[in-house]
């Protein structure tokens, strides 16, 4: 059974199309190897967990959505020293799977921090945001109307903010990167991890929760995410269907 996603086209001048994404950030043919500079290390094998995928989503991504997948998927490439022929969101995955088989859990999080850094202006964004009812909300608002091509359907959600309500919550129905990876590590390590530290940068708390179960996630802006060792997410184990390879990645 698949569920088809069809995202909204959005207008845009060729202009734009040109400044955002460069002639070097489209795909390059290359064997899939990694960066000498980075040092590799496989991870210890642990048990399976028990959960499986009952539909896959087939995602119809406008020409805008592919745009913005291709230049991550290729910033990806670019600084991880690695790539690969696809194309599309699974060029994306591809790369983002290399990095984590290849690279020990730093790394992992390095590599993706940069790509983040520059993705987004960081020191431009820091210099707008500050810690408001506002700003969460925004960061909600924003996160939910641009990044559907990354994270698949969602929604604003209201929640309890030290004694006020805020819609400062992001529901992700069904993460796409989820999905398509089918690895709980590569959730953690790949996107968590490294989305919640960017977000600190810029002077803005998020808790990433991801629900392994039915692959949903919440992005609650404002709220400190526990320690690493303390996260339940960091607890759970590979799925029993990974394609991969069964990693300790707490």
């Amino acid at each position: 059974m698949k569920t088809i996603i069809t995202s909204t086209p959005l207008k845009i001048g060729f202009g734009l199309l040109k400044s955002i994404l460069p002639k070097n950030h489209w795909p390059h043919i290359h064997l899939l190897k990694p960066s000498n500079s980075i040092n590799t290390k496989r991870h210890a094998i642990i048990t399976c967990n028990k959960a499986t995928i009952a539909t896959k989503t087939v995602y119809k991504d406008n020409w805008l959505d592919k745009i913005a997948i291709n230049y991550m998927s290729q910033t990806l490439q670019e600084i991880s020293g690695m790539r690969n022929e696809e194309s599309g969101y699974e060029s994306m995955v591809i790369a983002s799977r290399a990095v984590f088989q290849s690279f020990d859990l730093i790394e992992q999080r390095r590599v993706m921090m940069s790509v983040l850094q520059k993705a987004i202006p960081r020191l431009i964004i820091r210099k707008l945001l500050r810690p408001s009812k506002f700003t969460r909300e925004s960061c909600a608002a924003f996160t939910s109307f641009f990044f559907l091509w990354l994270l698949g359907p969602c929604e604003v959600r209201e929640s309890n903010f030290e004694g006020n309500t805020e819609k400062n919550v992001v529901y992700i129905k069904k993460c796409r990167f989820l999905e398509t990876s089918n690895c709980a590590g590569m959730c953690t390590n790949l996107c968590k991890v490294p989305s919640q530290e960017f977000m600190n940068t810029l002077g803005i708390a998020v808790n990433m929760v991801p629900n392994f179960e039915d692959m949903s996630c919440e992005m609650i802006f404002g709220q400190d995410p526990p320690p690493l060792q303390d996260d339940p997410a960091f607890k759970q184990p590979c799925y029993e269907l990974c394609t991969y390879f069964k990693v300790n990645y707490s």
